[in-house]
């Protein structure tokens, strides 16, 4: 009875009543209900009405007690207001808006926020993410994935190596070179040698020479997205030079042409498929790229690797007399780096989940408006994408 009249009170509600109280995975759920025969002011402009219906639950995050999280629940009623003269959900007196946290946390937070320096913040993360760094376990790591990540304007790079399976940050470092990534191998090298049955990364030079230098025993696989966005430069490198050609005699054939090219058939607009099929009979350069484009998309279909090499010399056939540059710069660059290319059909992994968590590691950056040096960029990388261990508490507080 104690703990419903400490939810009343904090929460600040009369028209509604804390119906049960339950512990669930270490937390308390508390379900809310309306009173009978209370109405319920309007959300709009407050006048009171008579509750006509309600709405699914929706939950929000309150302030925790002894440090146990706590969850209100409560389905929202929709007010037939006589002053408006429309049916509005109610006026909910702990939460502002669509808001999921509720008003006291909100002011508990905000306060806390006035109290504290962000060097006090700052230190609580780093030495969060020394404990974490310390005390992981890295497990059986079947599969790596490395990519950089541009961390500001002029070429300035993080590398990142995940976990494929468990999809979380195993490594971050400053650069993109061979001594970057040669330090993720000093530090984690031993433990991973055995495990590893496959790395994914592009082809970029540094990557693959280290990864063959401590990983030998490792499938490598170039990544098929990356493999793809060369292939896509290329038809529009295509693109890009025959719209030059025609600049004087028929600019506006190739005006706004960029992406019907380089999606797929299947993702064009009406409007877009219909100018495709205008454009596709006018036997034009760019129409034998993107002939070459959706015939290599088979490539990636097949689950022989033996049928997949056949296509892939047929492929560099055509490519190659297209009489397209790019295309045949594509089609060589294929064919010096097939065997780690033809990988893929030994270890089907693709570096979709990097690119994934690379998206996070920029929304961590965007945030924050940026960060001025590597170091701070990468203990918040770990301690959003890390998955680390945190000190073992008796509650935990969110």
């Amino acid at each position: 009875m104690l703990i419903e009249s400490m939810i009343r009170e904090t929460l600040g509600i009369k028209s509604h009543v804390v119906k049960t109280i339950t512990k669930e995975g270490g937390e308390l759920s508390i379900l809310l209900d309306v009173r009978k025969r209370r109405r319920l002011a309007c959300s709009s402009c407050g006048h009171l009405g008579r509750v006509r219906d309600r709405l699914s639950v929706r939950t929000w995050k309150h302030v925790p007690l002894w440090g146990i999280p706590v969850t209100l629940s409560y389905a929202p009623a929709r007010v037939a207001c006589t002053h408006c003269g429309k049916t509005r959900v109610e006026a909910i007196p702990w939460s502002q808006g669509k808001c999921r946290l509720s008003t006291g946390l909100i002011g508990l937070l905000s306060s806390w926020c006035k109290l504290l320096a962000w060097d006090t913040v700052a230190t609580a993360v780093r030495q969060a993410v020394a404990y974490g760094l310390e005390h992981r376990e890295l497990g059986d790591v079947l599969y790596i994935g490395i990519d950089e990540l541009s961390r500001q304007k002029g070429h300035v790079y993080v590398t990142n190596v995940y976990d494929l399976k468990e999809k979380r940050l195993l490594w971050s470092g400053e650069g993109r070179s061979q001594e970057t990534l040669r330090a993720f191998f000093e530090e984690h090298g031993k433990a991973l040698k055995q495990r590893v049955k496959a790395v994914c990364c592009d082809m970029w030079q540094p990557y693959t020479d280290m990864v063959k230098e401590h990983l030998p025993d490792a499938t490598l696989v170039f990544d098929k997205f990356h493999i793809m966005q060369h292939l896509l430069k290329a038809v529009d490198e295509v693109r890009r030079e025959e719209a030059h050609e025609l600049k004087k005699t028929n600019p506006e054939l190739l005006k706004r042409t960029r992406y019907i090219w380089l999606k797929n058939p299947e993702n064009l607009t009406e409007k877009q498929r219909a100018r495709l099929g205008y454009l596709e009979g006018l036997n034009l350069r760019c129409n034998r790229a993107y002939l070459l484009k959706e015939s290599f998309r088979e490539f990636w279909e097949y689950q022989s690797k033996g049928w997949a090499r056949r296509f892939l010399i047929k492929w560099f056939w055509w490519a190659t007399h297209s009489r397209l540059k790019p295309m045949r710069d594509f089609a060589w660059m294929l064919r010096n780096h097939e065997d780690n290319i033809l990988t893929y059909f030994d270890e089907k992994i693709t570096n979709g989940a990097v690119e994934g968590m690379n998206n996070k590691a920029k929304v961590v950056s965007h945030r924050c408006y940026g960060f001025r040096t590597a170091k701070n960029y990468i203990t918040a990388l770990y301690h959003c994408l890390g998955n680390l261990p945190e000190p073992k508490l008796v509650h935990r507080f969110l």
